[in-house]
């Protein structure tokens, strides 16, 4: 049984090398939501609320960022196994193009159309007002961002995710005193309440921003790429015709997958007790996020360890088998991640984290429902991250990723969660239940294609 962790000396070094400098990135990361929704969540539950609300069309904007990173990242891993660094500087230079435009363009009508962007969301006048006030400062915040986050990204395809962990942390420890600043009234500022918060995080972004372009410019040896402006701003018909075609369905599943997910809020936005419930989702989320670190760390590292394999010419076989070993530790990992969720869920967040905000008993009893049924999930929920996103997407199988993830959630989960919750007007913990309904059909159909070997695809090319 256990034959199948024997790995070659230096395996798991590796592995973890490269999987906790990204964990400690995602902790960072989801440490920030956690701050924000501890020091909003301060001023009220409708706050709380709104601000929840507020950050769904922004996540489907990181969302279709992040498919562009991760389309781009199928492409560097498997070129920087070749030790490629003039066609990295090409994708690179297209990921940036398409990631700060597409933001910019969001960033835009969120700006320009607060009111009916948010009024998408939900009917509660109260929490689109909310909403509107946070969206509308922070909207160009999240432009830096998909600038900061190709460069993390590719910074991690090349065996360097420190920098990410870096860049992070220092937007999180500015964001905590940002928002304690804006928020609160501190150091001469008028008290901002939620304005204060998008202000803190427009701060943050812009110390992000900062970080970034210091370690481009003054950390050459770390950075391991030479930067080339001839292929940065010239990438070629080539390179973009692969870019478009191993990005575009990679980008298209963040999308669809993010839009999906701000269906689900709308559903809870027009649930009958909506405000308990979406104040739910952001605490019971949040709480997740973190206890969750471990298993995207190992999707992520995943997917550069993989492409490297491929792209440095290994034998299918070897590839196969190095696939098996990092199923084989996501579903630990996920095994671990829902024990730990529930334990936290008795002895920290019941007691003492829901004591940090002002939630309702209705609140607190969705809250526990929706951390209960994620526990029992998590180790479908390991196993379909690692391979989608770290197995198939390393191996240039980016396709199916696309059909079972977007599949899964629009022929099956919207349309019964729906049901459930707007026709049958059913309590949140039949709603949940149908909405973690897709990751037992994603693990079945998932484990398929993988034993099928038709992931395992070298997607690099010779350039002149």
């Amino acid at each position: 049984m256990f034959k199948v962790f024997q790995r070659e000396k230096g395996f798991y070094r590796n592995l973890c090398s490269l999987a906790l400098p990204i964990m400690l990135q995602n902790l960072i990361t989801s440490s920030m939501g956690m701050v924000d929704t501890v020091m909003v969540g301060v001023l009220g539950q409708n706050e709380l609320a709104g601000l929840s609300l507020a950050n769904t069309p922004f996540m489907v904007a990181m969302l279709f960022v992040f498919g562009l990173q991760s389309g781009g990242a199928v492409l560097i891993s498997q070129y920087w196994g070749k030790r490629d660094i003039k066609t990295i500087n090409r994708v690179m230079g297209l990921s940036w193009a398409f990631a700060v435009g597409v933001s910019m363009l969001f960033a835009t009508v969120i700006f320009v159309f607060p009111e009916w962007v948010m009024g998408l969301t939900t009917n509660n006048p109260e929490l689109v007002d909310v909403a509107v006030r946070y969206g509308r400062i922070v909207a160009y915040s999240y432009v830096l961002n998909a600038f900061v986050s190709v460069y993390v990204g590719a910074m991690r395809c090349c065996e360097r995710p420190r920098v990410g962990a870096w860049v992070t942390a220092a937007g999180m420890v500015s964001n905590v005193i940002f928002n304690y600043i804006f928020i609160f009234g501190k150091l001469g500022f008028p008290e901002m309440g939620v304005e204060g918060a998008a202000l803190g995080t427009l701060a943050a972004r812009i110390v992000e921003l900062a970080c970034a372009v210091g370690h481009m410019v003054f950390a050459k040896k770390d950075r391991v790429i030479t930067f080339m402006a001839k292929y940065l701003f010239r990438p070629g018909k080539e390179i973009l015709g692969d870019f478009v075609r191993y990005a575009a369905p990679v980008m298209l599943n963040e999308t669809l997958w993010g839009l999906g997910t701000s269906v689900y809020t709308v559903i809870y936005g027009h649930m009958a007790d909506s405000a308990d419930v979406v104040a739910a989702v952001s605490v019971a989320g949040n709480v997740e996020r973190i206890i969750n670190v471990a298993m995207f760390a190992i999707a992520n590292a995943a997917a550069v360890i993989v492409g490297k394999e491929i792209g440095s010419g290994a034998p299918r076989e070897q590839v196969y088998s190095l696939g098996r070993v990092l199923m084989a530790v996501s579903l630990l990992v996920g095994l671990a991640n829902g024990l730990i969720l529930l334990l936290a869920l008795f002895t920290i967040v019941d007691p003492y984290v829901f004591n940090l905000f002002d939630l309702t008993e209705g609140a607190k009893r969705a809250s526990k429902i929706m951390l209960t049924i994620m526990s029992v999930v998590c180790i479908a929920r390991a196993f379909n991250s690692t391979l989608v996103i770290g197995i198939l997407r390393g191996g240039g199988d980016v396709r199916f990723g696309l059909c079972v993830d977007v599949g899964a959630m629009y022929l099956w989960v919207i349309p019964v969660a729906s049901v459930v919750a707007l026709v049958l007007g059913a309590d949140i913990l039949w709603v949940y239940l149908a909405v973690m309904s897709e990751e037992p059909i994603k693990f079945a159909l998932g484990m398929m294609r993988f034993r099928s070997g038709k992931w395992l695809r070298n997607v690099t090319r010779e350039l002149a």
